[in-house]
């Protein structure tokens, strides 16, 4: 009995040796750091929300043990390692955004800011950054900075160094300051402008009722059928951008106006940069009765739509006016309204981005902008770098802010005409 005992217990010492040495021999799971933890919460998202599957080709869980192997002593060093890992995607919309810069986008698109007023873009070829339009009145504005201008550098330093957002917080500042920006445009040499930085009022909608005469025809002018008692009404509306006011203030101006005898409208986007995505579906909900919106298409390739309610405020002729400044959230309700045959397209082509981002909080206060879907026009048109073309091309040379929407602006008599003379075509091809 004993003989058996003894051996047992040399088993059992044995045993325990193995189960010690295989211990030990197995790489301990070491508690990740809270770099570590932000960064692995950055790879998480867009591991499972990124609109391309394949992440621009790459191994995305080798993409994270990459990152993971830079040192991450501090939260900056995090930072710069996250934007790494998301410059592999070639997404610029798919973005970091440091706590400060995530809060002014907060602002931005609740209605209010403190900064220069300029909606920006990294320019897809180059990468130099790239003025969509400045906000109506801005400093920005009354500095003289217009469409399609470049800035090389601000306070000095070349913006080339900068992400989107990074550039957007070196002109943003308290009220009073001055920021310097060189400006390159066409052909011509760069030159500075300093520009005081002021609060921006971010209300979306001007909306005016106006009283165009129709043009007279000479050869019916004798004719009393062909006189007309009352010039037309036609009310014009200038959407600036797709922020948490602009559904209310766009349907308060329909509702005014339609109470004041409206015959007509004209809805100005030009160089409207964008906005919320449903402030987009929504305003055109105030246009349509009927009809897909947009339709958007996700990793999997499976399509989802927004649909009209039929709660249209008004079925009367409708001209929209674009230009090369009106993008994304501008595009969708431009698209809506052409493939729909609910407007004419009047003006030049527009900006071409048909990408959908949706925000997400990260633990840190900083925030993540992920593209997680495309989208097509109502015709199943892809408008992406391509832009929508008008069914009216009307071109327009450089003209001041006080002189939109007036005689001088080519694009607004253009469909002040075309509304007064009755002849356009919605939809025409």
């Amino acid at each position: 009995m004993s003989k058996h005992l003894s051996w047992a217990r040399r088993l059992a010492a044995v045993l325990l040796a193995i189960l010690i040495a295989l211990h030990w021999s197995v790489p301990q799971a070491q508690a990740l750091t809270e770099e570590q933890k932000l960064l692995a919460e950055v790879w998480r998202l867009v591991d499972r929300a990124y609109v391309d599957d394949t992440f621009n080709h790459q191994n995305w869980w080798l993409v994270r043990q990459k990152a993971f192997k830079q040192p991450l002593g501090d939260r900056e060093q995090t930072y710069a390692a996250i934007q790494q890992m998301l410059a592999g995607l070639d997404d610029p919309f798919t973005r970091l955004l440091k706590p400060v810069q995530y809060r002014s986008l907060q602002t931005n698109t609740s209605g209010e800011l403190t900064g220069v007023g300029l909606q920006i873009a990294s320019d897809a070829e180059t990468g130099k950054l790239r003025v969509i339009a400045p906000i109506v009145g801005s400093p920005a504005a009354l500095a003289g900075i217009k469409p399609a201008d470049t800035i090389v550098k601000i306070d000095g330093a070349p913006t080339e160094t900068f992400t989107l957002d990074e550039a957007a917080g070196r002109m943003r500042g308290t009220i009073g300051s001055r920021v310097t920006l060189t400006i390159q445009r066409d052909k011509e040499a760069s030159f500075d402008l300093e520009v005081v930085r002021d609060r921006i009022e971010l209300n979306p909608v001007y909306a005016e009722l106006r009283s165009e005469p129709a043009p007279v025809n000479p050869a019916a002018a004798s004719t009393a059928s062909a006189s007309k008692d009352a010039p037309d009404k036609i009310g014009y509306i200038r959407l600036s951008q797709f922020n948490a006011n602009a559904t209310v203030e766009l349907a308060h101006a329909i509702e005014r106006m339609e109470k004041q005898g409206a015959d007509s409208y004209i809805l100005d986007l030009r160089n409207n940069p964008g906005g919320l995505l449903q402030a987009g579906i929504e305003i055109a909900r105030l246009w349509l009765n009927k009809g897909t919106i947009v339709y958007t298409v996700n990793r999997q390739g499976i399509q989802g739509s927004f649909e009209a309610t039929e709660q249209a405020l008004t079925n009367d002729p409708l001209i929209v006016l674009v230009n090369q400044g009106t993008a994304s959230a501008s595009e969708i309700l431009a698209g809506a309204l052409k493939d729909n045959g609910r407007a004419t397209i009047l003006g030049e082509k527009t900006f071409g981005k048909g990408l959908i981002q949706s925000l997400f909080d990260l633990s840190d206060g900083s925030g993540l902008a992920v593209t997680v879907a495309k989208y097509e026009t109502p015709g199943h048109i892809d408008i992406n770098k391509l832009g929508i073309k008008p069914d009216v091309i009307v071109s327009l040379k450089p003209i001041t802010g006080a002189q939109v929407g007036t005689p001088a602006d080519r694009q607004y008599q253009a469909a002040v005409e075309l509304l007064t003379t009755h002849s356009m075509i919605a939809g025409a091809a």
